[in-house]
């Protein structure tokens, strides 16, 4: 194969976030905000374009307008070069259903595939939160002489259940001897029996070995059509299978601390602490790498504001990220991250909380370890997070760590 191999890049945006409730009600899982400014879809979006690889469809699928609207408003590439990002709709071109795994949501649109006759084809999930050089991955795959690699990290191996755990070929470190797709127990590494490296669901494919693996899956009646649960045991099965170990990218402008930082945020847990990952001292999640940036539409917002020094009523934020056009006027703001637009009256509260665009928290209101979603409204003195059995009853969710998460355009009353 050529060592400029012409790559196009597919992101698998279709996943209906369910265990992301409310926040994925009204909107798919990759459009989700995160960090302030950015929406989910823009982590692997941003890394496939530092990366240098500018050919990108989307596949989506469920509540799709709001991950369309931003695709369309934020990335947009001259055409001259010939590079895009496209996203593509659930078009049912192969028979009256939707896409049936991410295997499936890939054999659905290989006419894509065919038009631009890829040489090799870089496949992410959009809903993880990291930073990563795909062209080292693709040179490894390359120079390995597989015909589909798969991204691993190291992970507890007590959450086994929750990935596709690669077993290495102790003869060939590159190389996968067995793919299992979350098993409840598994052998942990030689070297260290405690961790096992896991499928980060980043795929990169020969385009020929891919689209015969696809259309063997979809003729196979014991299948799931995944991509981590069918097509990667395949090739494993075959000895075709390569990992690429994601500790071995070398990403510009990483610390020590975020070097490797990977974390999926399909819960409300996940997803809370990775925004509390954001706003430590040294944060396990730099933002702030300007040779690796992810980019995003932040609008034409003014800069944040914070007003009255008043000893009794002081407008201000402390280890927080305070995006723009937000006003702190009078308010507390302690180790929370505050989107744009976001009001915050006098003698009110915020505290271990993330806080959507728009919300607005009126005077002597309180919220304490909580999500909430765009547009919602907290009245004089009223709470959230403060007693979770009240929030219970007003309907909200609480995790079973006790994050209440107030669904969008919600008005809470007291």
């Amino acid at each position: 194969m050529s060592k400029n191999p012409k790559i196009l890049s597919i992101v698998l945006a279709g996943g209906e976030g369910t265990r992301l409730m409310p926040l994925t009600r009204d909107r798919a899982k990759p459009a989700v905000p995160f960090g302030g400014v950015f929406r989910l879809i823009d982590f692997p979006l941003s890394n496939l374009v530092n990366s240098d690889y500018r050919q990108i469809v989307v596949l989506t699928q469920y509540k799709s307008h709001s991950l369309d609207r931003h695709i369309s408003r934020m990335w947009r590439f001259s055409p001259m070069l010939g590079s895009y990002v496209s996203p593509v709709p659930a078009q049912q071109r192969l028979g009256k259903h939707w896409y049936l795994g991410s295997a499936d949501a890939i054999y659905q649109t290989i006419n894509i595939i065919e038009d631009v006759k890829p040489d090799i084809v870089v496949i992410l999930g959009a809903d993880h939160v990291y930073r990563m050089d795909f062209e080292q991955m693709v040179r490894q795959h390359i120079e390995s002489g597989a015909e589909f690699t798969v991204a691993g990290i190291r992970q507890p191996a007590s959450s086994s259940n929750q990935f596709g755990v690669i077993q290495v070929d102790p003869n060939q470190h590159n190389m996968i001897r067995n793919f299992q797709e979350k098993p409840e127990h598994t052998d942990g590494l030689p070297n260290d029996p405690n961790t096992i490296l896991a499928s980060m669901g980043n795929y990169v494919a020969n385009t020929d070995a891919l689209f015969d693996a696809l259309a063997i899956d979809e003729k196979n009646e014991d299948t799931k059509h995944d991509m981590g649960g069918d097509i990667a045991p395949f090739f494993a099965a075959k000895h075709q299978a390569g990992v690429y170990d994601f500790n071995e990218n070398d990403v510009p402008g990483a610390t020590e601390q975020d070097h490797a930082y990977w974390r999926d945020v399909g819960t409300i847990k996940q997803f809370y602490d990775a925004h509390m990952d954001l706003i430590a001292y040294v944060p396990d999640f730099n933002l702030y790498n300007t040779d690796w940036p992810i980019y995003t539409d932040s609008g034409s917002l003014p800069p944040a504001k914070f007003v009255h020094s008043g000893q009794d009523r002081l407008g201000h934020a402390t280890d927080s990220i305070v995006s723009p056009g937000v006003i702190v006027s009078g308010g507390e703001v302690h180790h929370s991250v505050i989107s744009p637009n976001v009001r915050i009256h006098s003698w009110a509260q915020v505290i271990d909380s993330v806080l959507f665009n728009n919300v607005t928290i009126n005077r002597r209101a309180r919220v304490y370890k909580a999500i909430l979603d765009k547009n919602v409204v907290l009245k004089e003195n009223s709470t959230v997070g403060i007693d979770t059995q009240h929030d219970l009853e007003r309907g909200f969710t609480v995790s079973p760590e006790g994050i209440t998460v107030v669904p969008k355009g919600t008005i809470v009353e007291d």
